[in-house]
């Protein structure tokens, strides 16, 4: 029986001293050394299983999104440790929540959806499919949880759909509300369901994109998607699928933002215990390839199983998704990445070539604090975002500039930190080539493009 838990408590410190002050004395030999010992991980935060098996360690990185201003360059930053474990029962891969979401995304949150445009294409795209499969009309209601700027719900609204957005990042729904779209500016759980449920109306389509694994509480969060589900609506919800993360070697998707990496097999057990049945999934290529679920209430008759499903589920079985030697390779993958960035780093900096980044994702954060990268490798990055320009990326203090400065310092390499949008990138910054600037993309491993 799984163990459901309404609260999760945060890692405990290390002990402020490790060893009593009078314990070894100046000049005396010490007869035994002691190591640290790492404080324990919170338990699992869907079944509760104490978590004592290592994904990966990725050291210790600041919050990827808070992006450094120049008046706070010469201010200390919090370093938070980047370890993500496996639950030996339901499989959930996690990191520890050591910062609550409210410091995350409650308040100048940097990430705006809109400035993708293959991101945009992506939404018009799922709109039309869900409007047609699910016979959406002007007197359905489409509530979107992390509805960001607006970025998805404004194709509803074009087509006359009643909508409602739910996003707790203050600045970011400001953007929504000034497209026209209604916005509530809160968490998602049982709690904000209910209210919206009794104000507003069930749904008739409930999505997420992006979010499933961004919230602390994974069962309150799926639990209050039942609550606001019509008895016969739909959910679908869109979620890197961790397969790709693994046989792509992608750890740099792995910061404080993201709680959980998930696995269909662990995701329709978390559905499944909070009364939800997935009846059809789709995989997509978005964010280095990711699952789109379709969910329905158990009770409901109105959408039949379909045979990806099992499909799906019989193929992650078969790759030993519920076998903790399926995780056991995946660090080592990572510090050999690592290791073939930096020998093409240094190779290319004792060369005399310059080298400068292009986005500032979340992902590159990762990546450079992980790697060690600072100025020293990276000149600066940029991004087309006017929300990053004139700061710095957290930790390694790379100035963020516009996308113009590419072309007036012509750089010999353009290193792609948002490596997942690499075609439309480098689509954009195609002018690199009239110098013989060439792209480089880290993830799986270096590779080069003329």
């Amino acid at each position: 029986m799984m163990t459901k838990l309404s609260a999760y408590p945060t890692a405990e410190a290390v002990p402020a001293a490790l060893y009593p002050a009078d314990s070894v004395m100046l000049g005396e030999p010490v007869a035994q050394a002691t190591s640290p010992v790492e404080p324990p991980a919170s338990p699992c935060r869907f079944c509760g299983t104490p978590l004592d098996t290592t994904f990966v360690n990725l050291g210790t990185s600041p919050l990827c999104q808070h992006h450094v201003r120049p008046h706070e360059f010469n201010r200390a930053e919090a370093f938070y440790p980047l370890h993500a474990r496996v639950c030996r029962e339901c499989f959930l891969v996690q990191l520890d929540e050591f910062v609550t979401s409210e410091q995350i995304f409650q308040n100048d949150y940097a990430y705006f959806s809109s400035y993708s445009a293959s991101w945009l294409r992506h939404a018009s795209l799922y709109t039309d499919m869900a409007a047609s499969r699910f016979a959406l009309r002007e007197d359905s209601l489409v509530v979107e949880v992390a509805s960001n700027d607006g970025y998805l719900l404004q194709y509803f609204v074009a087509k006359g759909i009643p909508v409602l957005g739910v996003e707790p990042a203050h600045n970011v729904a400001e953007v929504a509300r000034a497209k026209g779209i209604n916005t509530l500016g809160k968490f998602f759980g049982r709690e904000t369901a209910a209210y919206v449920a009794a104000t507003a109306g069930q749904a008739d389509l409930l999505l997420g994109n992006n979010v499933l694994a961004h919230v602390p509480d994974i069962n309150d969060f799926v639990a209050g998607m039942q609550v606001l589900l019509k008895p016969d609506g739909v959910i679908t919800m869109e979620f890197p699928h961790l397969l790709r993360l693994m046989d792509g070697n992608q750890f740099d998707t792995i910061y404080h933002e993201h709680f959980s990496y998930l696995s269909f097999y662990t995701v329709e057990r978390i559905f499944a215990h909070h009364g939800l049945t997935l009846f059809d999934v789709e995989e997509l290529t978005t964010h280095g390839g990711s699952l789109r679920i379709f969910a329905r209430h158990e009770s409901s008759g109105a959408w039949p199983v379909t045979e990806r499903i099992a499909e799906l589920r019989e193929r992650e079985l078969a790759l030993g998704i519920t076998q903790l030697a399926y995780y056991a390779d995946f660090e080592e993958n990572a510090k050999e990445t690592k290791r073939k960035l930096l020998e093409f780093l240094i190779d290319a900096k004792r060369a005399g070539k310059t080298v400068v980044g292009y986005g500032a994702p979340g992902k590159g954060n990762t990546l450079l604090n992980y790697c060690g990268i600072r100025t020293d490798f990276l000149d600066y990055t940029v991004d087309v975002s006017p929300h990053k320009q004139g700061n710095f990326l957290p930790g390694s203090r790379i100035p963020i500039c516009h996308p113009d400065r590419i072309f007036s310092t012509r750089p010999d390499y353009v290193l792609l930190l948002p490596w997942n949008l690499r075609e439309e990138i480098m689509e954009q910054m195609s002018g690199i080539r009239e110098w013989g600037g060439q792209f480089v993309v880290p993830i799986p491993e270096v590779r080069v493009y003329e």
